[in-house]
């Protein structure tokens, strides 16, 4: 019997166009994405998680972008199931506007919103200065991620739109490359800060 995500998309045929991406993205064979902190405590096991899993889990975090506000704090923390709702509802919805598996637009939203270079905090005789370095991989994909949970969270709070209309919103608009949202902009202004600071 064929596995499929949420029992609807197959990844059979979802493609990783980005190299650096393609060993840290999975895209297993599995009904529902749900590892049970299964590999929590090994290292580098992050990437056999599954890709959907990832972002259910960037949407349980606090806040946006992870920092704990004061009005949207513990809102979604710890409710998997709350974001394994919000996350097949946003499929479906990027379904019907795309006419696509919707696997393969979050994969390619994923590979045009992480960033491939930003800034680290070197100190030489006393003093700080920013300095341009490579993103891992493993990192570029956690801060893709990321910022697509922020920016749907951040665009639905407060507003009639639900959070999986924001987050389906959020996606396909960084698989099109869309300057005006969140992921994008925030990945192309961490780029911009690291080619200043070369």
């Amino acid at each position: 019997m064929e596995l499929k995500v949420f029992g609807r998309w197959d990844t059979k045929d979802v493609v990783v166009h980005d190299p650096g991406l393609k060993r840290y993205i999975s895209l297993r064979d599995v009904a529902v994405p749900h590892g049970g902190a299964r590999n929590a405590n090994k290292q580098f096991s992050q990437a056999e998680i599954h890709l959907v899993e990832r972002l259910m889990n960037k949407l349980m975090v606090t806040g946006h972008e992870g920092k704990t506000h004061r009005r949207t704090s513990g809102r979604n923390t710890g409710k998997k199931m709350l974001a394994y709702r919000i996350v097949k509802e946003a499929f479906e919805i990027i379904e019907k506007r795309t006419k696509r598996n919707p696997i393969q637009v979050l994969v390619e939203a994923v590979s045009y919103a992480s960033p491939r270079e930003e800034t680290t905090m070197l100190k030489y005789g006393g003093v700080s200065y920013h300095q341009s370095v490579d993103v891992a991989p493993k990192r570029r994909l956690d801060v893709a991620l990321r910022f697509i949970a922020a920016g749907a969270a951040k665009s639905a709070f407060k507003k009639k739109k639900s959070l999986a209309q924001a987050l389906a919103e959020e996606i396909i608009s960084a698989s099109k490359q869309d300057n005006k949202c969140y992921s994008i902009s925030r990945k192309e202004e961490i780029e911009r800060i690291a080619k200043a600071a070369r």
